[in-house]
């Protein structure tokens, strides 16, 4: 069986890519992107070394620095990847790769990160954030509505929708009228290992952008001069959080792998308060025995383990996430590392790899079943 994983553009590593390398390493499949941009260290560890076929996209003006600035046409360019030969398509997807085309004989299953987010869950917030008003907003809802239209339709190719959580295959249900398996994303155990010894301070692991809403953590953290924050990663809101940032945090920029592993597995929390998807980093961070603080709303809901160690916060309000850390400092029980990781253990790789293979071959199961009089439309 030949098989195709299609992602939407690889850029860098991330919760998705991790996927991504997951479903590639399982079904020794070749790669399909939008483009391409990965260094080489990335593209060794995420796709073992092989360059992913991508769209006319790659060579466009300016397409390595500004690439979404084409959004127009990834649905043209999706559509035009040639996966004739290939029996399974396997799409990674958030935006359009799963509107890969799909031609007859073919089975596609789709791991879907979330329906479009910009497109369909928080449209104003996105133009809010990224600074769109009156011309460039109007054009973005325009471009917006043929994309909602685009994917809607070319949501009907896929045979079986799988689901990062539960809070997606809700999205999916409403949005598309599919139900989907719900499978949570790979931890590696072997990297996210168990850590019992001494904690110090506090971490946010985040891509430092509006929505991440990084800036309430470090305004909560004023009024907690006792405590220590430790920010990992960069953006284009880098710049504006130092400044806004009293003494007792500090910022890593981005770390590599392993260096992240040692301070995720230091922390007293982990600390997040964007509305995720699911939130890929709190399995990674329960996997070391950290426990979570959060905001009590998506796939945290899913993922924060409360009965050892996490906590939820209401809202994303700096009073919130402050009070939340003194509950935390104030627990007469300390939190159970071993129990936290226990509790993420069905992500681990090797059950991830068990449900997807499980998954495939139901679909292939179903396709190759006789059709009965009774099926037939």
């Amino acid at each position: 069986m030949r098989v195709a994983v299609v992602h939407d553009w690889l850029s860098g590593p991330g919760g998705a890519e991790k996927v991504t390398r997951e479903l590639v390493r399982l079904f020794h499949a070749d790669i399909f992107a939008l483009v391409d941009l990965l260094n080489d260290a990335d593209r060794a560890w995420i796709l073992g070394g092989q360059r992913a076929r991508t769209t006319f996209i790659q060579n466009l003006p300016f397409a390595r620095a500004h690439f979404r600035w084409y959004l127009p046409l990834f649905p043209k360019a999706i559509g035009s990847l040639d996966l004739r030969g290939y029996d399974l398509i396997l799409s990674s997807s958030y935006a359009v790769a799963k509107g890969v085309r799909k031609r007859p004989g073919q089975l596609h299953v789709c791991y879907i990160h979330t329906p479009m987010r910009y497109a369909w869950v928080d449209q104003d917030g996105y133009l809010r954030e990224h600074g769109m008003h009156s011309w460039k907003a109007w054009i973005i809802r325009r471009v917006m509505r043929r994309m909602r239209a685009w994917d809607t339709a070319n949501s009907a190719h896929v045979d079986r929708f799988i689901a990062n959580s539960a809070n997606v295959r809700e999205r999916v249900r409403r949005i598309y009228g599919r139900e989907a398996d719900v499978v949570l994303p790979p931890v590696d155990p072997n990297v996210f290992t168990l850590y019992n010894g001494p904690r110090e301070g506090y971490l946010a692991v985040s891509r430092l952008v509006p929505y991440k809403r990084i800036d309430r953590i470090v305004a909560a953290f004023r009024d907690l001069p006792e405590q220590r924050l430790t920010i990992v990663g960069a953006g284009p809101e880098a710049q504006r959080l130092r400044e806004m940032a009293t003494p007792n945090v500090t910022f890593t920029g981005f770390l590599p792998q392993a260096r992240l592993v040692e301070r995720m597995q230091r922390a007293r929390a982990l600390i997040c308060t964007a509305n995720e998807d699911l939130g890929l980093t709190v399995l990674e961070a329960q996997a070391c025995g950290t426990p979570v603080i959060a905001l009590r709303q998506g796939g945290y809901l899913e993922t924060v383990n409360e009965e050892h160690g996490g906590l939820l916060f209401s809202s994303d309000s700096p009073t919130d996430i402050r009070q939340a850390v003194l509950r935390h400092e104030e627990r007469t029980r300390a939190p159970d590392p071993v129990r936290l990781r226990a509790s993420v253990a069905p992500c681990f790789n090797d059950r991830f790899a068990l449900r997807i293979h499980a998954i495939v071959n139901e679909v292939q199961s179903e396709r190759s079943m006789p059709r009965t009089t009774a099926d037939a439309p």
